[in-house]
């Protein structure tokens, strides 16, 4: 398996998921199958059957997020520099068609969050970005249509 690459930040927010995830989450949710239990025939019990269903949910993701953590390339940000625009860089655009700026950073698969300002290396805008400069245009094309960008600014925090 190849390996994950994500900010200090990401990773930081992964692992305190995975430890309320096993910490909290895990017993409360033995907690609620126990009281349900108590109620009971099961065969009709929705309580207990809703607890099972969190329950499994809550496992798949426990052993997503340790599959990630183990992976995890760790790229400390503080290292990166440059004129062009990488993993960790965060690029403000502007919409030639709109008049639109937008600014965000290039962030590994797992912490990505477009409503937050991080966006996939593996996005199509990323992927167009990766490379590019200062007052380079780019084209992406998206289900909606393409759209073409500016590159205004590049910087690394």
């Amino acid at each position: 398996m190849e390996k994950i690459p994500m900010t200090a930040a990401g990773h930081v927010a992964l692992a305190a998921e995975y430890k309320r995830r096993t910490s909290e989450d895990r017993p409360q949710i033995i907690q609620a199958i126990a009281e349900a239990r108590a109620h009971g025939d099961l065969s009709e019990n929705a309580e207990y059957h809703a607890a099972k269903e969190q329950q499994s949910l809550n496992e798949g993701r426990i052993q997503e997020l340790e599959s990630i953590l183990a992976l995890a390339d760790v790229i400390d940000l503080s290292k990166l520099s440059g004129n062009t625009v990488k993993f960790g860089a965060t690029v403000t655009l502007l919409n030639e068609d709109t008049e639109q700026e937008k600014t965000y950073q290039i962030v590994g698969d797992p912490e990505a969050d477009a409503s937050a300002g991080r966006i996939s290396i593996s996005s199509p805008i990323a992927r167009a970005l990766i490379g590019k400069e200062v007052g380079d245009s780019i084209e992406v094309a998206a289900p909606g249509g393409a759209h073409s960008y500016e590159i205004l600014k590049i910087k690394f925090v």
